[in-house]
């Protein structure tokens, strides 16, 4: 095992290049923002370009390189800088080996007290590429390139110059200057990479903060709709009881059959509290401890006056109206209804201080309306703890239901909620 691994560790190092022969586009982005200017960077580097290649050219002319050579070598030295935007390896490559030509050229052309092997041109040349090769691969190799060119220099000094004329040696200060540029340019890379990996974290930290607080909406909604599932497999359970004694002489059959409606019941009625038992309760350890209330009713729209009381004590300015024929609902419509319209109230205490919020409620044939609006805040609202999850239990409760809901502001500044749940239960959601 540990041999098959060790060769399919070499397999995957000879499939990958080495650090310093990697010649993928590497492009350099674009400024975020602002918008307008995101390309400005690129033109100035781009008119930058065009002016060392003129200077680099004059620079080599005037220490002796004949003057077609001297343009060719300052103009390639350009455009090796031109590729190290989008390929810094390969521009890192194409500038060294320019670099090693203008100094074997400089060497030739024997001109005492000259700067030597780096031009002033050549100094700025490398570190913009070295500049552009930090800013894009990691510091290692970063660095390898940089002792690269600085070991190029000395090699360059030992075994090229040695019969020729004195010279004034650049080799110490390029390799100043390379090691700073490739510093600020390895931290620039640094700062991005850990920004980058900021964003990416603090999404994925959303995400599972927005899966979670899904998860627990519905597990709150699980705790409250199994008293309701409970109350009637327990109804059905006593009439399957008691229909045999409402009838003279019931049949064997008859007997058989409601008795097994009853077991059916009360065996669905005991796996729905062994499964659901624990979402009730605070205690995992406890399902029988249902925050501290086991049997609590759970509330419809027939306490809706107490709750629309209760948030006039708060403060707020409430109306209440309702349309259409009341007629008995569902024990779930009641209270997803109930439950929106509380959730709704909260958000408007919270983040409306000083509004008027009117609760609409339509008894419509085959569905329930319900609206909550509220009028723009006359107050800053204060700071709320609250992580803003409340909408998105309140789309999940009408979503149990088949039903929808809709939020958002109001021309006047104000803000709508706006459900519909059906009496009836869709196919998809029964």
């Amino acid at each position: 095992m540990a041999d098959e691994k060790n060769l399919n560790r070499w397999e995957r190092a000879a499939v990958r290049p080495p650090e310093l022969w990697n010649f993928e586009a590497m492009p350099l982005p674009p400024m975020a923002r602002p918008r307008l200017l995101r390309w400005l960077p690129h033109v100035v580097i781009v008119y930058g370009i065009v002016a060392h290649a003129i200077l680099g050219s004059n620079d080599l002319i005037s220490h002796g390189v004949g003057g077609g050579y001297g343009v060719l070598l300052g103009t390639a030295t350009a455009a090796a800088i031109l590729c190290a935007m989008r390929r810094p390896l390969a521009g890192w490559w194409i500038s060294l080996a320019i670099a090693v030509v203008t100094a074997i050229a400089l060497a030739n052309a024997s001109l005492g007290g000259q700067i030597w092997p780096w031009t002033v041109a050549g100094i700025i040349a490398n570190a913009a590429v070295l500049f552009f090769l930090a800013l894009r691969v990691r510091t290692r190799v970063a660095v390898k390139a940089l002792l690269v060119t600085v070991t190029v220099g000395f090699v360059l000094e030992a075994f090229v110059l040695g019969k020729h004329a004195a010279y004034s040696s650049t080799s110490v200060t390029a390799a100043l200057v390379y090691a700073v540029v490739v510093l600020i340019g390895t931290s620039l890379h640094g700062r991005r990479v850990a920004r980058d990996q900021l964003v990416e974290q603090e999404s994925l930290t959303a995400e599972e903060r927005s899966r979670r607080t899904l998860l627990e909406e519905r597990n709150r909604i699980a705790r409250e709709l199994h008293d309701v599932v409970a109350h009637h497999m327990s109804v059905i359970s006593i009439q399957a009881q008691v229909a045999p004694h409402l009838v003279q002489n019931p049949s064997d059959e008859l007997k058989e059959n409601l008795e097994g409606i009853r077991e059916n019941a009360l065996e669905a009625l005991t796996e729905l509290r062994r499964v659901l038992g624990v979402l009730r309760s605070e205690n995992p350890k406890n399902p029988e401890d249902s925050e501290g209330i086991p049997h609590a009713p759970q509330p419809t729209l027939a306490r809706l006056d107490s709750l629309v009381e209760n948030v006039r004590s708060a403060g707020l300015s409430i109306t209440t109206d309702r349309s259409g024929t009341p007629h008995p609902l569902s024990p779930g419509v009641e209270l997803s209804a109930y439950r929106i319209i509380q959730e709704a109230l909260s958000n408007a205490i919270r983040h409306a201080p000083g509004t008027h919020v009117r609760v609409e409620i339509a008894y419509k044939k085959s569905m329930l309306g319900v609206r909550v609006i509220n009028t723009a805040p006359t107050e800053p609202a204060p700071p709320s703890p609250g992580a803003g999850h409340g909408l998105l239990g309140m789309r999940e409760r009408a979503a149990m239901l088949g039903g929808g809901l809709a939020a958002g502001r109001t021309p006047d500044g104000g803000y709508e909620v706006t459900a519909h749940l059906p009496l009836q239960a869709s196919k998809d959601n029964a």
